[in-house]
């Protein structure tokens, strides 16, 4: 497996095309790996990248603070027979202020941009980047973060970049939490409640919550709710009565975790 540090060696790789692609910040877990299968079906190469993107964290967030692990998921990563890691220092992709954003849909402000205001304006300059330097011909995301895939796949769409926006399923542990890197901060009697969020999601895809009833509920248990919203999947829209085909979102503090979670139903 090679491990390119800056764009000279990731050239200096020249993977034949066709190749597939799995964007991460790291410290990863067996949802990252999920990505890592689905992309190997999709394309005989496969290339990860493991960068903690300082433009989606706002100032009281966790960047100085979030799990770099780059060592332990090399390692993971050679297991699951990745071809190549682009792990660049925040200089190789900011090199000097980073003055021209994508500006995303006013969809960036509703959902997760309420609470974080300019999240996607940095996801979509960091994913056009990672693109222009990888340039695979597929990109797997995940849809626990079903605003983020979504967002990506219209900015691919709309600037006609060759590449294809691949959706990997949420997975799971075993009592139904969402993996994320962020759950290691939970302690052990967060992580014992962390599943609720799921689970009141469940509820609302059946009928027997309404979002404002499944709210009530992550309070009643103590947590900080965000929004529970279900949208109609193709562009998070409101749903309408005809829309069949929709989505379960919600977004909770449980201590000072920030949790998000989504179900299509």
């Amino acid at each position: 497996m090679i491990v390119a540090r800056d764009r000279d060696e990731l050239r200096r790789a020249a993977l034949p095309a066709p190749l597939a692609f799995v964007p991460t910040m790291g410290n990863l877990h067996a949802g990252h790996l999920a990505l890592v299968e689905l992309a190997r079906r999709h394309a005989p190469r496969v290339a990860v990248s493991i960068f903690v993107n300082r433009l989606q964290f706002a100032p009281h967030e966790d960047f100085e603070h979030y799990p770099r692990t780059l060592a332990a998921d090399c390692e993971q990563l050679a297991a699951a027979g990745v071809d190549l890691v682009f792990a660049p220092d925040e200089r190789v992709l900011y090199p000097e202020p980073q003055r021209f954003q994508v500006e995303p849909p006013p969809l960036a402000d509703e959902l997760e941009g309420r609470f974080r205001p300019r999240f996607f304006h940095g996801v979509a300059t960091v994913v056009l980047k990672l693109l222009n330097c990888v340039q695979p011909r597929f990109a797997m995301f995940g849809k626990k973060d079903y605003q983020q895939l979504t967002i990506v796949r219209d900015m691919v769409r709309q600037f006609n970049l060759p590449v294809e926006i691949v959706a990997g399923e949420t997975v799971r542990e075993s009592d139904g939490l969402a993996m994320s890197s962020r759950n290691a901060y939970l302690s052990p009697a967060e992580r014992r409640e962390a599943p609720r969020l799921y689970q009141v999601l469940l509820q609302v895809c059946a009928g027997r919550l309404t979002p404002a009833a499944a709210v009530d509920a992550l309070q009643a248990a103590g947590w900080k709710p965000d929004y529970i919203e279900v949208r109609r999947r193709p562009d998070l829209a409101v749903p309408s009565a005809v829309d069949r085909a929709r989505v379960a979102l919600g977004a909770a503090r449980l201590g000072s975790t920030r949790l998000i979670d989504s179900v299509e139903f």
